[in-house]
């Protein structure tokens, strides 16, 4: 039966039950008309069916009958709303009829049967819950009615339709709606009703908050495009006129300009519902995307940043399926690493794998394989040849992900191009490479060299000093923490020298060569040069001074002993030109010996020759030229020797050797006749002239010849003889003329000969030692050579050689 049949059952049965009340009261009068009547017995019969037949009606009919008291005591039910609440009528007749209702509607049921009393005769309608005795609800609603009895009290009829159904039919519904009204809040989603037509909408509560509506409002078309965006109204315009001129569904997105600026993202989709009259409406749904579309937004911003910062730092991205053996998932800059274009998303990983170097690549698949079985993360270095032929160095690193079935179903890594860094690295190696071996090989002059090197701090202590190996010239011991003031044993004795010192260090400047005092590894004093200059740190703070220290006390005491030998020098030079000077005399002296000893012996030969009876004048005047031609050589020779003492240029013309030999043998011929010495001339007869003094070379013959004279003054048993060469000879290259002179007197010892052309040195009791001094100088002064030999048996030979004119000269 349908609820609406039981409420219709229900309104016949409340008249049917009220019906039968009635006759029941008519049944109480029929007993005692029958008293009375009894000839009406048939009537009672009747009476008595049909009252048999309404009791039936009662008890059975499918409504639920109450009749209570004023104080709402049950009078009668029916059995069939005694068995709806779960009990029999005799456990409800003479209960509260409260028994049956919630303790929170006793006073709505108190109201409502007292509103009946109050309107006898009126019915009243209303719904209410009852309580089963198993405690389950039951809903239904009630039509009472208060009458009044035959002793005129009143009771109130109350018949009951179960509307649970129903009810809990409204509560679903209710719930659902609440539900739905929860679903579209939280999904901010609202639904929509649109008659494009009319421009009417129905909008669910959801639907107004989207678009900040008061619920009051009705909702239209127009305020609709109010709030949509300037810039999407005309794109919306025309999605909805095609669709409703084409009555097709509605897919779109579009954004809200709120009141407050802010701006709604919003997706709606519509079903276009056609009515039979044609018209069109369109029913949907509308969901409030901001929040999407905003992380939407940020995702990509965030995609974008991260591939601009993956192109940045070369570091690219992918997944790896372990079970496909292809890649899962590759960014762009992965296509870049390998050369290829981002786009060329069907390349497999075969073409990327082609690319890895082929001793590389078995080392990947090889950890690939470890970290599989391993379930670690690994990392490995590998390198990629491009197309172009370009090398590049890859550091990658890989993650395995455990899938469900506790397998490794896939590795996610990144690849990050090292290949500058590497370069950078290399680079940075070999420099280190080459500044340790430069700092090694300025070690190395550091250790080597007597010089070290130090450093002091602000306060202007020595901080550090290189190490030597050498510990000969080892930087003194003790020095640390010392100011350089400190060092000197002596510093009290040259305070100025420390002052301006100390000035220059205050004032930060540099300073080059301060010599001072110290002592060495071994306490002995040395003397110290070092030089310096201050260093900063990166802001200019002033940190101290660096500088360089050397042990220059052999350099300074060989500028001592210099300067001892530069004194020497001068004393000897003094010397020397006192005695140069007594040599001058000395060899005028013997020079002009000769010739005053020859104007002597002419000038007694004249006086001689004019003692004579008769005088022989022709004698005498020959004797008196001699003396002039001996005193004008005397006095040439000492003009040569002074022009010899000072170095000046000797008078050189072209002479014959032979003619000067002549007449250096003439010269001395009174010598020869008188010690009775033999001269024997050999004299080459082709030489050519040579360039000399004839004076001079004169000098040096006539020494000779007196010289071999004297040495033959004691011979008795050997011949008084000189020998008397010339001739030509190649020395060295240079042609050289050669002019000996031989005597056969006592010789040289080998110790005479060393000594023999020294000045003063002599072996004759009256020599002065100047001869032979003299003629080595002239000799000399020609650029020629004169030597001594001893002859084999006896005697000595003097030898002199004098350049020759080269052949193209002559």
């Amino acid at each position: 039966m349908m609820s609406g049949q039981i409420a219709k059952l229900g309104n016949s049965a409340a008249q049917f039950l009220l019906g039968g009340l009635a006759a029941l009261r008519s049944f109480g009068s029929g007993e005692k008309a029958k008293a009375a009547h009894g000839e009406d017995s048939r009537q009672d019969t009747d009476l008595r069916d049909a009252m048999k037949q309404w009791r039936e009606v009662f008890e059975h009919n499918p409504v639920m009958y109450f009749m209570v008291d004023p104080t709402g005591t049950v009078l009668n039910v029916n059995t069939f709303g005694a068995a709806q609440l779960g009990y029999t009528t005799a456990e409800l007749i003479g209960q509260s009829v409260l028994n049956v209702f919630f303790e929170e509607d006793h006073d709505t049921v108190r109201h409502c049967v007292a509103l009946c009393l109050e309107t006898v005769d009126q019915p009243h309608t209303w719904e209410i819950r009852k309580i089963r005795k198993d405690g389950s609800v039951l809903w239904v609603r009630e039509n009472a009615k208060a009458m009044l009895r035959g002793d005129g009290r009143p009771i109130v009829l109350v018949a009951c339709e179960n509307i649970t159904q129903r009810k809990e039919a409204e509560d679903a519904l209710r719930r659902s709606e609440a539900y739905l009204a929860h679903a579209q809040e939280l999904s901010h989603t609202g639904s929509f009703g649109l008659n494009l037509v009319t421009g009417e909408a129905v909008w669910s509560r959801e639907t107004f908050r989207i678009f900040q509506c008061d619920p009051a409002t009705k909702p239209t078309l127009n305020f609709v495009f109010q709030r949509i965006h300037p810039d999407d109204r005309d794109r919306v315009r025309r999605t909805l006129d095609r669709a409703s001129l084409e009555a097709e569904n509605l897919d779109h997105e579009y954004r809200l300009l709120m009141p407050d600026g802010s701006v709604k993202y919003l997706h709606s989709v519509a079903r276009a519902v056609r009515h039979p009259s044609g018209r069109i409406e369109f029913v949907g749904a509308i969901t409030d995307v901001t929040i999407a579309k905003e992380a939407e937004q940020r995702l990509r911003r965030s995609e974008a940043y991260l591939a601009e910062a993956q192109r940045l730092s070369h570091t690219s991205s992918w997944s790896w399926d372990v079970r496909r053996q292809e890649f899962a998932y590759r960014s762009a800059e992965l296509y870049r690493l390998f050369g290829f274009e981002p786009d060329q998303i069907d390349l497999p990983a075969r073409d990327f794998q082609q690319r890895i170097l082929p001793e590389d690549f078995r080392r990947i698949a090889e950890v690939e394989r470890q970290a599989v079985r391993q379930r670690e993360p690994f990392q490995i270095d590998f390198r990629i040849a491009r197309p172009d032929g370009s090398i590049r160095r890859v550091h990658s690193e890989g993650h395995p992900v455990i899938g469900s079935d506790g397998e490794v179903t896939e590795i996610i890594g990144t690849h990050v191009d090292v290949t500058e860094q590497v370069a950078a690295k290399e680079a940075l190696q070999r420099a280190f490479d080459e500044l340790k071996t430069s700092e090694q090989r300025f070690r190395d002059y550091a250790e080597t060299a007597s010089d070290w090197f130090w450093e002091t701090g602000p306060d202007h202590r020595i901080t550090h000093i290189s190490e030597h190996a050498d510990t000969s010239s080892a930087a003194p011991t003790g020095l640390i923490g010392l100011t350089r003031w400190d060092i000197p044993p002596d510093a009290e004795l040259e305070p100025e020298k420390w002052e301006q010192h100390r000035l220059a260090l205050d004032a930060h400047l540099p300073f080059r060569d301060l010599v001072y005092r110290s002592r060495d590894l071994n306490g002995h004093p040395i003397y110290v040069r070092t030089s310096g200059k201050p260093f900063h740190d990166a802001s200019g703070s002033f940190l101290g001074y660096r500088g360089v220290s050397s042990d220059v006390t052999a350099a300074i005491r060989a500028e001592q002993a210099e300067e001892a030998l530069r004194k020497a020098q001068a004393e000897l030079t003094h010397v020397t030109r006192v005695t140069t000077l007594g040599e001058l005399t000395a060899s005028i002296a013997h020079e002009i010996t000769q010739p005053l000893a020859a104007v002597i012996s002419n000038a007694d030969a004249c006086i001689g020759w004019l003692g004579r009876e008769p005088a022989d004048l022709t004698a005498a005047r020959r004797s008196a030229e001699w003396i002039v031609e001996d005193a004008n050589r005397a006095s040439e020779v000492i003009r040569r020797i002074r022009a010899l003492a000072k170095k000046t240029e000797i008078e050189v013309i072209p002479l014959d050797i032979n003619e000067v030999v002549r007449e250096a043998v003439a010269l001395v011929r009174r010598e020869l006749a008188t010690h009775a010495v033999s001269v024997r001339m050999e004299l080459a007869s082709d030489l050519p002239r040579i360039c000399g003094d004839r004076i001079q070379l004169q000098q040096v013959l006539i020494n000779l010849l007196m010289n071999g004279i004297e040495a033959m003054q004691a011979n008795i048993d050997r011949p008084r003889e000189l020998a008397i060469r010339s001739g030509h000879a190649d020395e060295d290259g240079d042609r050289r003329l050669l002019l000996t002179v031989t005597d056969r007197g006592v010789g040289l010892g080998k110790d005479v000969t060393d000594r023999i052309f020294t000045p003063f040195f002599t072996t004759k009791s009256g020599g002065l030692g100047m001869g032979l001094s003299i003629c080595r100088s002239i000799i000399e002064a020609h650029a020629g050579r004169l030597s001594a030999f001893p002859n084999e048996g006896s005697g000595a030979t003097f030898q002199i050689a004098l350049p020759l004119p080269h052949k193209d000269a002559s």
